[in-house]
């Protein structure tokens, strides 16, 4: 089966353009990308990688980051223990420690390697603690927010073939019934 991948970039557009919407991110945080790009193609994950799906992905979440100095961390499939490319002034920030591999995409995923290709200077870690992210065909990237995710609904729920869930990440509520929350929740 042919995929658009020009309508896939516009999907994943309009997909992080709407949970930003709903994330309230600001500079410096972390957002998550978990993306099987076998399953947008209509392949069993892990076993039809798609270079030109996970671009179209990266083509169409990494500049709106970018231009809101959102890190964008890049999930590793578990070939390489869901390990995350970020950048490394990233990884200097939130004091991650590298971890020494280069995704490839049968070995790390299409979306990881086009990242690391992307990238100014990639990194891989093995953890992070980001405040919203995109799974994109069932890829569990709930290891890698922080506590506590809140599932968003988009207006979509589909990349290409591939099923789309959200999650933003809000303060934990602490002090039982007498306690007073103080600002706008997350």
């Amino acid at each position: 089966m042919e995929y658009d991948f020009h309508e896939i970039e516009l999907q994943a557009r309009r997909a992080a353009t709407e949970l930003l919407e709903a994330a309230h991110l600001t500079e410096g945080d972390l957002f998550v990308v978990g993306c099987s790009s076998s399953e947008i193609t209509g392949g069993r994950i892990g076993k039809a990688s798609s270079l030109e799906a996970a671009q179209a992905v990266y083509r169409g979440v990494a500049p709106i980051l970018r231009e809101r100095g959102i890190y964008l961390a890049a999930q590793c499939c578990e070939h390489l223990n869901r390990a995350l490319i970020i950048e490394r002034a990233c990884a200097e920030k939130y004091g991650y420690d590298p971890v020494s591999v280069r995704p490839l995409p049968h070995a790390g995923g299409s979306f990881a390697t086009t990242a690391w290709e992307n990238f100014d200077r990639p990194v891989a870690v093995e953890h992070i603690r980001a405040h919203a992210g995109m799974d994109i065909g069932g890829t569990l990237i709930g290891m890698h927010l922080r506590d506590v995710a809140v599932p968003v609904r988009l207006s979509l729920d589909h990349i290409g073939a591939a099923i789309l869930l959200c999650a933003r990440t809000r303060p934990k509520f602490i002090g039982g019934s007498r306690a007073v929350y103080e600002g706008e929740v997350r």
